[in-house]
Formats: C-alpha cells, sequence, structure tokens
C-alpha cells in the first residue's frame, strides 16, 4: 500500500506506529517518518530503527496506554509533566543519535486527558517552545471539540479549525488534520497575521 502511494503522490508519507517491525516494513516501502505515540516508550528498538533510517520522528506524550489512556487521566502538574516527559524522549533519541534537526514533539491531545486538560494544552501551547523542538498538533475532529459543541465526530469542522488557529496562534508548526483544505486556508490565514506588522 505504502508502496503504490509513494508512486503516486510526492507528499512525504508518516507511518504511525510504536512497533519498531511496524516502522521498519513501512520505511523500506517507502514512508519517510514516523510517529511514535509512546514517544520512544514502549518499544526500545524503535529509537534505533529511527536512527538508522535518519527520519524525523514525531515524539509524542501519552499518559498510561491506548488500552486505559482514558479510563481516569490524573496529573498534579500538567503542563510540567507533559514537558518534562517529552524532555526524556528527546533525551532518548539525542542518545541514539538520532539527528536533533528531525525530532518533533507533540503533547498528545486526547491521549490521556481530560477536556479541561486538552484546553490548557491549547491555551498554554507556547510553553512547549522551550524544549527548543517543532511543536505537531492534532486536534482535527478530537472529542473535546465534540463534548463541547454536543457533535458527532463529522461534524466538528469549525471546532477543528478555531483549534487549529488558537494551537497555530500558541506557537504550532505542524498540523496533523483530516480536511485538508480548509485547514490550509485557516492556518495560510494564521500565518499571515502573525506575520503581519
Amino acid at each position: 500500500m505504502i508502496e503504490e502511494l509513494t508512486k503516486r503522490i510526492k507528499i512525504p508519507i508518516s507511518i504511525d506506529t510504536y512497533k519498531s517491525k511496524v516502522a521498519k516494513e513501512a520505511l523500506d516501502s517507502g514512508a519517510s517518518m514516523v510517529n511514535d505515540i509512546s514517544g520512544l516508550r514502549y518499544d526500545p528498538e524503535m529509537k534505533k530503527v529511527v536512527a538508522k533510517y535518519d527520519v524525523p520522528v514525531v515524539l509524542m506524550h501519552i499518559q498510561g496506554t491506548p488500552k486505559n489512556m482514558q479510563e481516569n487521566p490524573r496529573y498534579d502538574n500538567l503542563l510540567e509533566e507533559i514537558k518534562n516527559y517529552l524532555s526524556e524522549s528527546i533525551s532518548i533519541a539525542e542518545e541514539a543519535e538520532i539527528d536533533e534537526n528531525k525530532i518533533i514533539i507533540d503533547p498528545g491531545i486526547g491521549f490521556g486527558k481530560t477536556l479541561e486538560d486538552n484546553l490548557k494544552i491549547l491555551k498554554n501551547l507556547v510553553e512547549f517552545k522551550s524544549l527548543g523542538r517543532p511543536i505537531m498538533i492534532g486536534v482535527s475532529r478530537k472529542s473535546f471539540i465534540g463534548k463541547i459543541l454536543d457533535l458527532p465526530t463529522d461534524e466538528r469542522l469549525e471546532g477543528s479549525l478555531a483549534s487549529m488557529a488558537v494551537a497555530i496562534m500558541n506557537g504550532a508548526n505542524i498540523l496533523r488534520v483530516h480536511d485538508v483544505k480548509e485547514s490550509k486556508r485557516v492556518a495560510k490565514l494564521v500565518d499571515a497575521i502573525l506575520k503581519s506588522g
């Protein structure tokens, strides 16, 4: 599937996995980026694969595992705990000789977070700039939008775009989106505002 996509499109393909074997197969097939929701924590071989293939890697924060992350997420200091986790993931990557210029961080909206946690992360996203790496954010169609607006997944476009605009204003460099055309327009407009005098 990835091999077929690389023949059709020129856009780099990212593989979402925390399993080193899956990442290796995807990279061998033409993927050019790895997004690890565990921040290189679940599979000790992942850092070696990323380093060997010399590809960009997204280090995401998660509390718990995908199976239990939303059972009862709790933090004593949300922002500091996420920053410390991401800082440790950056260290893991650098110790494995992953190019620091290819390390991207993601605070993990919706991954072991309450609705209030997600809002606080978006409002204070600029704090993650202190880690010195580009910030990726994934808010598109997330459940916190559905809870606030009382809308199903397929009706969360406006909420997604509003959240993306806030994220960009507060320091996001990369967005994970479903609605590419609309998201690109929002990003272009917000960027113009930020670059204005």
